[in-house]
């Protein structure tokens, strides 16, 4: 699997000295500049064909994001998210970003 900027895995026991064995719960991918949109689209499908449940997608230039969430094993892609807007995992219980914070000062 591609390496993403922010993994998250819920059941410890997919976890070995190696890493993870099978697809995390959640991946946030932060985008920058060097970021093409073949490789983005090489990700999203690693992603969605290994299990990821929830990936989502941060773009810090234009202070958006988009959450993919997996059902009946295709992502289905959220609103656009952006300043004002808090966000919540439906794959990590009780987590949630204020977007606010995540862009402040860019």
């Amino acid at each position: 699997m591609v390496q993403p900027d922010i993994c998250v895995v819920c059941d410890p026991s997919k976890l070995d000295d190696l890493g993870c064995v099978g697809a995390p719960d959640l991946i946030i991918e932060i985008l920058s500049p060097g970021n093409n949109k073949k490789e983005i689209q090489h990700k999203f499908e690693v992603y969605e064909e290994s299990g990821v449940k929830e990936y989502w997608l941060i773009h810090p230039n234009e202070c958006t994001l988009i959450i993919y969430t997996l059902v009946d094993e295709k992502y289905q892609g959220s609103r656009l998210f952006t300043f004002g807007d808090t966000v919540t995992s439906v794959a990590v219980e009780g987590f949630e970003l204020i977007l606010d914070d995540v862009f402040e000062g860019i």
